[in-house]
C-alpha cells in the first residue's frame, strides 16, 4: 500500500486539481489510485466540479470522495483563514471499495434513509465507513442509529462539511457528482487495517456518579441526590483554576462500558451540560441518558484537549504492532488557533506520534468516530483514521 498528500493555495480551481494531482502521482507513480479524498474551502465551492474534474483526469481514482472544510488540514499545515485545497490518495491493492450517497429525514414512520448500497450489509467483514455530510440537511445521529442496523460493528470516521452558513451552501463530492445536501461515503474492507483515534479534549474532574434518575436527556438524582446538588458540591471541591475551567466550559462524560474496573479517558462519551434546574435541581445534557449509568463531569481547555491528544496516539502505537502509513485528520473548527493560540496543533501532534506519513483531513462542524465500540457525532474533537497494513 502507498499514501501521499498534497495540498495548494492555487486559487483557480483546474490549476490547482492539476497540480495536486501531478505531485501526487510524483509519489505514488504511474500504478492505479484507489481512493481519492479532496478537502476545499469554500473558495471552491462554486468551481467544485471544475476541481474534480481535473483531479480525476490527472489520478482516475477508483473512488474519489471530497467536500468544503471551515480549514483544511494537508501535510504540516493547517489553513483555517485562507483558500485552499488538499487532495490524499492512496493505493489499497485488494481492498472492497463501495461508493454511496445517503439522503433522510423525519417521516410518518420515523427516520427513513434512503441509498444505502445492500452490499455493505452483506460483507462477512465489518467495514469501515468514512462518511461526510452536510450539517444543515442531515442529522447525522439518526443516520448512524441507522447505519448500526443495517451494519451492525462498522466503524465510522468522518466529519460534517463547513464553510457554508446556510442550507445548500456546502458542497460534497462523490466522483463526478458534486452535492449539497446529504452524506457521501465510502465503505473498505478487505486487507486494509484502518484504526480510530478519537480525542475527545476533556479531562475527569470530581467523582463518578450512577444516574438514579432521568428522563430522556434531563438528570434528576445521582446516587440518589439532585443532580444539581452534585454538581455544586464538586464545583466546591475543585482548585481555584479548575472552578474557572468549569464555569466555562463543563461537560457531561458517559462511560461507555460499564463492565471496566477502572476508567479513564477515551472510557467517556464526552456531552455537553446545556442547563440546570434550580427548582427541580436536575440538570440538562446533549444527549439521552438512562438511569444505571455512569457519569462523571469533565472540563476541556487547551492542556486538557492537547494532552488526550497526545495520550490517545500513544495508547494505539503501544496497542498495534503495525504503524500507519497515512492518516485522515477529522478536526472540530472550534479547535485550531482558537482553542490552542497557535497554528498547526493537531497534526503537529499527530505527526509527532505516527511519523512522517502523508495526511489530510479539514476543519469540521462535527466530527464522526467510535466511542465504546459504538458510532457517534461529536463537537471540539479530532477525529483520526489511521491507515496500516493488514493485522496487529
Amino acid at each position: 500500500m502507498l499514501f501521499a498528500s498534497a495540498v495548494s493555495r492555487e486559487l483557480h480551481a483546474a490549476e490547482a486539481g492539476r497540480a495536486l494531482g501531478e505531485s501526487i502521482q510524483g509519489v505514488l507513480g504511474d500504478g492505479p489510485v484507489d481512493l481519492a479524498c479532496l478537502f476545499f474551502s469554500s473558495h471552491y465551492a462554486d468551481r467544485t466540479k471544475e476541481l474534480s474534474l481535473a483531479v480525476r483526469e490527472a489520478l482516475n481514482p477508483r473512488v474519489l470522495i471530497g467536500c468544503t472544510g471551515e480549514g483544511i488540514i494537508a501535510d504540516a499545515e493547517e489553513i483555517e483563514r485562507a483558500g485552499a485545497v488538499a487532495l490524499w490518495a492512496a493505493r489499497l491493492t485488494t481492498a472492497l471499495m463501495t461508493p454511496f450517497r445517503l439522503s433522510g429525514g423525519q417521516e410518518d414512520q420515523g427516520f427513513m434513509l434512503s441509498g444505502w448500497p445492500d452490499e455493505i450489509s452483506r460483507l462477512h467483514d465489518s467495514p469501515t465507513l468514512l462518511l461526510l455530510g452536510d450539517p444543515f440537511s442531515t442529522p447525522m445521529d439518526d443516520v448512524l442509529s441507522r447505519i448500526e442496523s443495517y451494519c451492525p460493528g462498522s466503524t465510522a470516521i468522518g466529519g460534517m462539511a463547513g464553510g457554508g452558513r446556510d442550507m445548500g451552501e456546502n458542497r460534497l463530492l462523490l466522483d463526478a457528482d458534486v452535492h449539497d445536501e446529504g452524506v457521501v461515503g465510502v465503505a473498505i474492507s478487505g486487507p486494509v487495517a484502518i484504526r480510530s483515534v478519537v480525542s475527545q479534549g476533556c479531562r475527569p474532574i470530581g467523582e463518578r456518579y450512577v444516574v438514579t434518575k432521568a428522563e430522556r436527556n434531563v438528570i434528576h438524582e445521582l446516587g440518589g441526590v439532585s443532580a444539581l446538588e452534585r454538581l455544586q458540591g464538586m464545583f466546591e471541591s475543585l482548585t481555584s483554576h479548575e472552578r474557572e475551567l468549569a464555569q466555562n466550559a463543563l461537560h457531561i462524560g458517559i462511560v461507555m462500558d460499564e463492565q471496566r474496573n477502572r476508567f479513564e479517558r477515551g472510557d467517556f462519551l464526552v456531552r455537553n451540560l446545556i442547563g440546570a434546574d434550580r427548582t427541580s435541581g436536575s440538570v440538562a445534557i446533549g444527549d439521552v441518558i438512562s438511569e444505571g449509568q455512569t457519569i462523571q463531569f469533565h472540563v476541556r481547555d487547551a492542556q486538557s484537549a492537547s494532552e488526550d491528544l497526545h495520550l490517545m496516539l500513544a495508547a494505539d502505537k503501544a496497542k498495534y504492532r503495525k504503524p500507519p502509513l497515512g492518516a485522515l485528520l477529522f478536526s472540530c473548527c472550534g479547535r485550531g488557533r482558537g482553542l490552542f493560540g497557535r497554528p498547526h496543533h493537531d497534526v503537529t501532534v499527530l505527526r509527532e506520534r505516527t511519523g512522517d506519513i502523508a495526511i489530510a483531513g479539514f476543519f469540521a462542524q462535527g466530527e464522526i468516530g467510535p466511542v465504546g465500540g459504538t458510532n457517534f457525532l461529536h463537537g471540539y474533537t479530532a477525529s483520526v483514521a489511521l491507515f496500516s497494513e493488514p493485522g496487529d
